[in-house]
C-alpha cells in the first residue's frame, strides 16, 4: 500500500540486487503474529541493517488493505508489508498450510527467508502451530553464526 492506493509488487524486481529478509505469518491481527512475530522484526530492525540486509519484508495471505491496517496498528512502517491476497505467491513457493479447521481458509507457512539478490541464503520454516525458527532473534543468531 502506498499513499495513492495498493500497487502491485514484482517479486523479481524487488529481490533483485538487495539481500532481504522475508518472513511469512499465518494471519495479520492474529495473537502470535501480532504479539511476537511481527514485533520482534520492528524491534531488531537496526540490527538486520548491521548485517547488510536492504529491506525486512513480511507477508501474510491477506488483502492489501489488512496488511496495510496491521502495519499501521502495529506501527511497523520499517517493513514492507506485502499482501499475497489470494495466496499465489505461498503457493509458488510449496509453504501453503490448510487452516479450514481453524475457519481461516488456505494460509502461509510462518518461516523467515534472507535472500541475496534473489537467492535464498536462509531458510527457517517453523513446524505448524510452532513459532521459533522464523523468529526475528533466531534469524539474528543465524546471521551472527
Amino acid at each position: 500500500m502506498r499513499g495513492d492506493g495498493p500497487v502491485t509488487v514484482d517479486i523479481s524486481t524487488y529481490f533483485a540486487n538487495r539481500k532481504i529478509i522475508l518472513f511469512s505469518v499465518p494471519g495479520a491481527f492474529t495473537p502470535t503474529c501480532s504479539n511476537n512475530h511481527l514485533p520482534g522484526f520492528i524491534q531488531n530492525y537496526a540490527r538486520f541493517k548491521e548485517f547488510g540486509i536492504d529491506a525486512v519484508a513480511c507477508t501474510a495471505v491477506n488483502d492489501v488493505f489488512v496488511m496495510h491496517a496491521w502495519e499501521l496498528s502495529a506501527q511497523a512502517g520499517s517493513i514492507d508489508m506485502l499482501a499475497d491476497g489470494n495466496g499465489s505467491f505461498i503457493r509458488s513457493i510449496g509453504l501453503e498450510m490448510d487452516s479450514t479447521a481453524f475457519d481461516m481458509g488456505y494460509r502461509g507457512r510462518r518461516f523467515a527467508l534472507v535472500a541475496d539478490n534473489a537467492v535464498v541464503t536462509h531458510l527457517f520454516i517453523d513446524a505448524v502451530g510452532a513459532f521459533h525458527v522464523s523468529s526475528a532473534e533466531h534469524v539474528l543468531t543465524e546471521l551472527s553464526g
